[in-house]
């Protein structure tokens, strides 16, 4: 009989991932992770949960315990704190300094969950590992979920295609609500269960105090983009994204205005007003630190770039140093430095790149932390 380890997270996704992995004849035990720790990291300002008994994770590995014991499924714990600050979370603070826009979790996918977390189970004697992730395999390749709404592969693009060897990804050829419907007719403890959000093993944060507890503030001018004016002042450019419109901190301004860039030498936060949306608005992209997770490099394709952004037909032109100039036209709005760029051809997820720097008429925008 073949061995699955299932990454157990104490919610319903996986829980259901275990049921369905159980019932096609593996031999399945659970593993969890544990890959923060608030009092080891310094987490207290923006932390909801700071003065609670039991932390959040903790919490979820009783449901999770609870769970496999229901089950009669064995459980593992192993933790990758230190692993988690060194190869994720420094480098979220290293992105939000340079001024850009980092996504973690596609740090956390590529570095614990589908390696630290393979190699672990592996050693565990699994043959396959499996998650409750939204998605699908195939063949080594990376698929869409049926269920285009929860669809993850948006954040699993960066993970090394070698590692999706010996992945089952049980629930994603089922939709959220049928998900639900099997954890309550097996009677789950977790059937009920909210999903997680926030930030990828942390949690839901106050983003401002959060990073106040690593990062300290630097206010500075709030400059209206095209007359060059100063118009207000900005507490730290890491709290704000490009494309933001509430709480930029100016007042006496009526007209509609969003944040449409920053320059960390200068320590400027630039503002735009008016509804056209004209400084966010680019044609072009190059992509750094390139992913393939398949073997297809084709010219044209469409691109996400963010997770709820819709597909964008790109022309991809070939670089070298592992960079991809994308070419676009029309409806792509706020493309910004530091995020994944997702490559997507119909259903089969490519692989990803991080936005470097932004193009609109062939010329570099300047105001962007390029």
């Amino acid at each position: 009989m073949e061995k699955v380890i299932v990454g157990v997270s104490g919610g319903v996704d996986s829980a259901v991932a275990l049921i369905l992995l159980k019932n096609q004849g593996y031999d399945v035990e659970g593993l969890f992770m544990r890959n923060w720790d608030s009092t080891i990291n310094n987490d207290v300002l923006g932390n909801p949960n700071d003065l609670d008994d039991i932390c959040p994770q903790e919490k979820d590995y009783n449901d999770a315990l609870e769970l496999c014991n229901s089950l009669h499924i064995k459980l593992h714990r192993i933790d990758f704190i230190k692993e988690y600050w060194d190869y994720v979370f420094t480098y979220f603070l290293d992105e939000l300094k340079k001024g850009r826009t980092p996504n973690p979790d596609l740090l956390c996918n590529r570095y614990i969950k589908f390696d630290l977390f393979v190699k672990h189970a592996m050693d565990l004697g699994a043959d396959y590992i499996a998650t409750g992730h939204y998605a699908r395999i195939k063949n080594g390749k990376l698929f869409r979920a049926v269920d285009l709404n929860k669809d993850q592969t948006y954040f699993l693009a960066d993970v090394r295609p070698e590692n999706f060897r010996n992945v089952l990804f049980p629930i994603g050829d089922y939709t959220k609500d049928e998900v639900r419907k099997i954890a309550l007719d097996y009677n789950l403890n977790v059937a009920r269960k909210k999903d997680s959000t926030g930030i990828c093993f942390i949690g839901e944060r106050n983003f401002q105090k959060f990073t106040q507890n690593y990062l300290k503030p630097n206010p500075g001018d709030i400059v209206d983009v095209k007359t060059k004016e100063v118009i207000g002042r900005h507490n730290g450019l890491m709290n704000y994204t490009i494309g933001q419109r509430r709480n930029v901190g100016i007042s006496g301004y009526s007209d509609r205005h969003y944040v449409c860039g920053k320059d960390v030498e200068k320590n400027i936060l630039y503002v735009a007003f008016g509804s056209d949306n004209e400084y966010l608005e680019s044609d072009s992209c190059i992509i750094e630190n390139v992913n393939f997770i398949s073997g297809l490099r084709p010219t044209f394709c469409t691109a996400k770039f963010r997770y709820r952004d819709k597909d964008h037909p790109v022309e991809l032109e070939y670089l070298e140093n592992n960079e991809i100039m994308v070419k676009y036209s029309g409806g792509a709005s706020a493309v910004t430095p530091g995020q994944a760029c997702v490559l997507y051809l119909g259903e089969e997820c490519l692989g990803c790149g991080f936005i470097k720097s932004v193009y609109k008429n062939n010329e570099k925008l300047w105001y962007l932390a390029n």
